[in-house]
């Protein structure tokens, strides 16, 4: 790598700085959206797990795995969205000492409204864009971190 391309990469124009930044600009603009329904953008995002999964059912532990967040940070939030009435902790079946966590009808309709409204704050991010420039963002960031090989692990926020 030439001393020029090095350059490039560091500073407010490396790749890691404006990936940095663009995460935490529409981060932030996604928790302002879920906090309309006294959501986190992590319950948010359990929420949207438990939905996609209705049918094969995950453990706690599975579930905790699955997003990449620790065992602590997840009971946290499964504790909050219970007290919210978005979701109940089930027994497993097989073993009554293992909690399955299962969204409700009211987290369904929730989660719902608050996955309309991260879209909403995606195309106003992304407004600026051409719909072929979004398009090839995504798919370059997807190719991005499938590079990377391995199993896609740590925290989706």
């Amino acid at each position: 790598m030439e001393l020029a391309d090095r350059a490039a990469c560091t500073g407010r124009s490396g790749l890691n700085w404006l990936l940095h930044r663009a995460a935490q600009k529409l981060g932030a603009a996604i928790q302002e959206a879920a906090a309309r329904h006294d959501l986190t953008a992590r319950g948010q995002l359990v929420l949207t797990a438990l939905c996609a999964e209705e049918d094969s059912r995950r453990t706690q532990l599975a579930l905790g795995q699955a997003l990449g967040l620790d065992k602590t940070t997840l009971t946290a939030e499964l504790d909050r969205l219970e007290r919210a009435g978005l979701i109940v902790r089930e027994p497993h079946p097989n073993d009554r000492r293992v909690r399955v966590p299962v969204i409700t009808d009211r987290g369904r309709s929730v989660q719902d409204e608050v996955a309309e409204l991260h879209q909403r704050v995606e195309r106003e991010f992304t407004a600026h864009l051409a719909p072929q420039q979004c398009r090839e963002l995504q798919a370059t960031l997807e190719r991005l971190i499938a590079s990377c090989g391995g199993p896609d692990s740590g925290s989706c926020l």
